[in-house]
């Protein structure tokens, strides 16, 4: 490197963004991600003992897998080369690889690949990375905000270990800004910032456990304001509302966001919590989740999780449905709210989905049994003459309409598939199976 070059780097390194100045030398200095980086997890253990297999760091934006991936470049005594799948090519692997396999040859050292947002490279270039991910020559780093098991080769993941990271708690964000305020070396220490209580409070749970967020407001907050009276610069509640305005949404339709958030959903329906229900429908609908998409789901739970219990639920989702295509946003947002709370508060029974569980299993098992010749239809050509509905009993010719008779086949009389609970109308149903002896 020439002194041109050394400057270069000097100046470049000294005016990178707080959050990139501020990235952790070693493993202990790392903030959050216990879960993983604790001492007594393998991950700590490899990277102290720099004996790293191939691994993929998933999570949200500003958790630290560009962070990790730094500090095992500093401790690591193999190669370590760092490429951006939105920018690199095939071209760019090759290279990489070409020198893998000289330092592996001349000097028996390996070499770490980095790869930040895997998830951008195609099918090809992750076919590419393959062979040489099998057979040692470079060890693998993958940093992705999608989830790995939807975006990664499935090859490579076999090949990988999976580091999940979380959002950074506001316990972890404080911490961060903190250091960022007092270190004079890479940090604003020099400026002489404070932060008020309610104002780091504020920007800790704001940044949505997102480090870089939080960083990147602190930074505009100390340069964009003028020292006090005191020679202290002051970050009030206001001005830290000014620095990160808004928070960053996180969910992916296409993603593990939105499978989560559909879930909570509809956990939260089936769990009889309408405030949890509301939350997370309006959690999709900001994400821009199709309205049709969640009026489908509300139907489907209505079915499944309210079923006979409340009879009309399944109505109300469906007119929901129904009135969602026809009106459309923003008003439909007040349909499904209504959808949503009326399942959410109806009464609950899973009764149907077993029945029809059980019911499928018992045809597959034999789909040959003969439906009972008296249930059979005799009206279509030499039907009767056969025998077919033949010693039928019409339910309405007898007192409140019911008859004893067989009606299931042979083989499964005295089978029970629909069992009512006692939630709710199926509680009533309940009592009339017991009236006319159908149940005990």
């Amino acid at each position: 490197m020439n002194l041109f070059d050394y400057m270069s780097e000097t100046n470049k390194e000294k005016e990178a963004p707080l959050a990139s100045r501020l990235r952790p030398a070693n493993i202990d200095e790392v903030v959050g991600q216990q879960h993983i980086i604790g001492k007594d997890k393998l991950l700590y253990r490899a990277i102290k003992a720099d004996k790293l297999s191939s691994i993929i760091f998933y999570g949200p934006p500003g958790t630290g897998k560009t962070t990790l991936a730094k500090v095992i470049a500093n401790t690591t005594s193999a190669e370590f080369k760092q490429i951006n799948a939105t920018s690199a090519g095939k071209k760019d692997m090759e290279e990489v690889v070409a020198t893998a396999k000289e330092h592996m040859g001349m000097y028996g050292r390996k070499t770490i690949l980095f790869v930040d947002e895997i998830h951008r490279f195609n099918k090809g270039q992750q076919d590419y990375l393959l062979p040489f991910v099998e057979d040692g020559t470079v060890v693998l780093i993958g940093a992705t905000t999608e989830n790995p098991y939807f975006e990664v080769n499935g090859a490579l993941l076999s090949r990988s270990q999976i580091f999940e990271l979380k959002p950074l708690t506001t316990d972890d964000i404080k911490i961060l800004i903190n250091r960022a305020l007092h270190d004079t070396d890479r940090g604003m220490g020099a400026y002489k910032a404070k932060i008020d209580d309610d104002a780091l409070e504020f920007l800790a749970d704001a940044s949505n456990g997102d480090a870089r967020n939080a960083l990147n407001a602190i930074e505009i907050g100390v340069l964009t304001t003028a020292p006090s009276e005191d020679g202290m610069i002051h970050i009030t509640l206001d001005i830290a509302s000014e620095c990160i305005q808004k928070r960053t949404l996180k969910y992916d339709k296409k993603g593990d966001n939105h499978y989560d958030t559909i879930s909570a959903f509809i956990k939260s329906m089936r769990g009889s919590d309408p405030d949890a229900a509301i939350y997370y429908l309006a959690r999709m609908l900001n994400a821009g989740e199709d309205p049709a998409f969640i009026a489908r789901r509300i139907m489907i739970c209505a079915a499944e999780d309210v079923s006979n219990a409340d009879p009309y639920a399944i109505v109300v989702a469906t007119s929901a449905s129904m009135a969602v295509e026809r009106i459309g946003m923003p008003e439909s947002q007040i349909i499904l709210a209504q959808a949503a709370a009326y399942v959410a508060c109806a009464p609950k029974s899973n009764s149907a989905v077993t029945a029809i569980f059980d019911a499928r299993r018992a045809a597959e098992e034999d789909n040959n049994v003969m439906v009972p010749p008296h249930l059979m239809d005799a009206h279509y050509g030499g039907a009767a003459k056969l025998g077919r509905g033949i010693g039928y009993l019409y339910a309405h010719d007898y007192e409140n309409h019911y008859v004893e008779q067989q009606y299931l086949p042979d083989k499964y009389v005295g089978t029970t598939f629909y069992e009512p609970s006692e939630n709710g109308y199926e509680k009533v149903q309940s009592e009339y199976l017991k009236k006319i002896g159908k149940r005990k």
